[in-house]
């Protein structure tokens, strides 16, 4: 058997950890109005033997540069405002991953550094 959870994760530079099981599959993301956040609606086994495993995910807005090496889930868009938040998950072996600007400005040393890839702004 299976069934479905739903997850809140946050726009922000750092990553959000979810503990899920083995073999999920994530279905859905959508923004929620009233909550004002991202929502994820994951897929997963229900056998409590199943054994979990630690997953990050990512929201950037459009616009913002995301390493090459996260797939990318899906877009969640504000009905009410000009956002759209992008969803993407980290790869399995980069739960350490953290954002870590140099300084005030963004260097391309930085970017290459860590496999980061420039994107244009959409209006």
């Amino acid at each position: 058997m299976k069934t479905i959870h739903k997850f809140r994760v946050e726009a922000a530079k750092e990553p959000t950890t979810l503990n899920l099981k083995e073999g999920y599959r994530v279905v859905r993301c959508e923004y929620i109005v009233p909550h004002k956040a991202v929502y994820l609606w994951v897929e997963q086994p229900l056998n409590v033997g199943t054994p979990t495993v630690e997953r990050q995910f990512r929201v950037a807005l459009s616009g913002e540069p995301v390493p090459d090496r996260f797939d990318y889930l899906g877009t969640a868009l504000d009905p009410f405002g000009p956002e759209a938040y992008h969803v993407f998950a980290l790869p399995a072996g980069e739960n350490d991953f953290r954002y870590r600007p140099a300084g005030d400005g963004a260097s391309n040393e930085l970017f290459s550094s860590v496999g980061w890839q420039s994107s244009a702004m959409s209006s």
